[in-house]
């Protein structure tokens, strides 16, 4: 465990904070005079969380704290946050069913191909499309937050989500094209492994059959010696 992990674990825990802040509609602080609501809060608490992402991982670079654990739960926790937030918004009927059924979709079946890469002995890293697509899921996020107190900013926030939902599609279609790469080519690493060790197998067995006819012959060629000795000691005239 070090801080890099640790901030990868706080930010799966604060994902039930968001969800209970952005769903609750009676919570209002007055602070300086202004009025605090929960959707201000909740969109506090998701950039927090958010930032959470870019300093456990620049922490782990610099730091040199990259492990297998933290390169697979920092992914496990952006999508839980992102789903969470997606299906709180759809609670307060700001963003579409079927986008975010589409969206968590896309992360389960990325997971599910990261889970498989796992148990093949390889992982799949995040790439520079997937970081940008949870740039842009970020930013989508954000703007329909602050679409449900200012109407105006409602277009830029739909805009913004179909935006994600063109990077999550891209992103995910390069994970297949990385993931059968890798699996085809651990499959073809092994069919090759198991055609030399077949191969090598079938010539220690000729190699085992051909001594052994050798050993076979040669016991034949001692006992025809040996029966010949017997033969000509018998015929052999008594000494006078």
């Amino acid at each position: 465990m070090n801080i890099p992990n640790s901030l990868t674990i706080a930010r799966i825990f604060i994902v039930p904070l968001l969800v209970a802040v952005l769903v609750k509609e009676r919570i209002v602080l007055h602070f300086d005079g202004a009025v605090v609501t929960n959707d201000v809060i909740a969109l506090a608490i998701f950039w927090i969380a958010a930032a959470t992402d870019l300093v456990d991982g620049y922490l782990a670079r610099r730091w040199k704290q990259v492990t297998t654990i933290g390169t697979l739960l920092d992914p496990i926790a952006d999508k839980l946050l992102v789903s969470a937030a997606l299906i709180a918004l759809v609670q307060e009927r700001v963003v579409p069913a079927w986008l975010v059924v589409l969206l968590i979709g896309r992360e389960f079946a990325v997971s599910g191909l990261r889970s498989i890469a796992a148990t093949e002995g390889f992982t799949i890293a995040a790439s520079e499309l997937g970081k940008t697509k949870t740039v842009s899921q970020v930013v989508a996020i954000s703007l329909l937050m602050i679409s449900i107190r200012h109407a105006r900013v409602a277009p830029l926030a739909n805009l913004s989500l179909y935006v994600v939902v063109l990077f999550s599609t891209w992103s995910a279609i390069a994970y297949f094209a990385r993931f059968w790469r890798m699996v085809d080519t651990n499959v073809k690493h092994r069919r090759r492994l198991e055609l030399l060790t077949a191969d090598r197998q079938r010539r220690r067995a000729l190699f085992a059959e051909k001594r052994s006819a050798m050993l076979e012959r040669r016991r034949a060629k001692a006992e025809k010696k040996r029966a010949d000795f017997v033969a000509h000691t018998v015929d052999l005239p008594p000494s006078t």
